[in-house]
């Protein structure tokens, strides 16, 4: 684990949790559902705070027989998940389409053409891009940006990340439920998976800019 995600995960294998994970548990043992759902709509907003590791232990919690019960640890996560997603369609929503444009052909490297294909494609797999981004480390909350910015019907948004965060939510909290005290484990795996997707993205952005030089070396 990273240094930061081992800060994170701080005390994982006994009772006397400390770091994030200790607070994150006491403020959930306090406030039940709605700490759950105030942390995971802060994790939408604030990608650093992963998912990984705030919905294991969601479970962890859950399954010491608090007030806080696993369907409580599912719904509020979801609730919280649909809040902070809501929050960054807003932005994308209120910044509107001519802005983002705009700021995007100020970048460098960057053309109106690349941002013409990049709504096409957004609008033509928008449903599966939203649905399956929501079950995506990293993509979670990136997602929301364009589907404010092509103003993606708001009821087909809130299905759609809805589902989705149900469904990774699920998944997650099921894990910390069941491990207990050995929720950390949960992240060794999926935060395996999250390097990789991010190393994948981050090559293909590297590639993406070399072309781009090239083709205007060539100009």
């Amino acid at each position: 684990m990273s240094g930061f995600l081992t800060f994170l995960a701080q005390g994982a294998d006994s009772q006397n949790l400390s770091g994030f994970a200790g607070w994150a548990v006491d403020l959930m043992e306090k406030l039940g559902g709605i700490g759950v759902a105030l942390i995971i709509a802060v994790e939408n907003v604030f990608p650093p705070i992963p998912s990984e590791v705030v919905l294991p232990l969601a479970g962890f919690t859950a399954s010491k027989g608090g007030s806080l019960t696993f369907v409580g640890a599912v719904f509020w996560a979801t609730v919280g998940s649909l809040v902070g997603a809501l929050i960054l369609y807003g932005i994308a929503f209120l910044f509107g389409r001519e802005r983002t444009r705009a700021f995007l052909n100020w970048l460098p490297l960057t053309k109106e053409s690349d941002v013409d294909k990049t709504e096409v494609f957004f609008e033509k797999h928008e449903r599966p891009a939203v649905f399956f981004g929501r079950m995506l480390p990293i993509f979670r909350s990136l997602i929301s940006f364009p589907a404010g910015v092509v103003n993606m019907p708001l009821t087909l948004f809130i299905v759609l990340t809805t589902i989705g965060s149900l469904i990774w939510n699920m998944a997650l909290i099921s894990a910390g439920f069941f491990l207990g005290e050995n929720w950390a484990i949960v992240e060794d795996y999926v935060g395996t998976a999250s390097k990789v997707m991010a190393g994948i993205v981050l090559i293909g952005l590297v590639a993406w800019v070399i072309v781009r030089v090239r083709s205007r070396k060539k100009m």
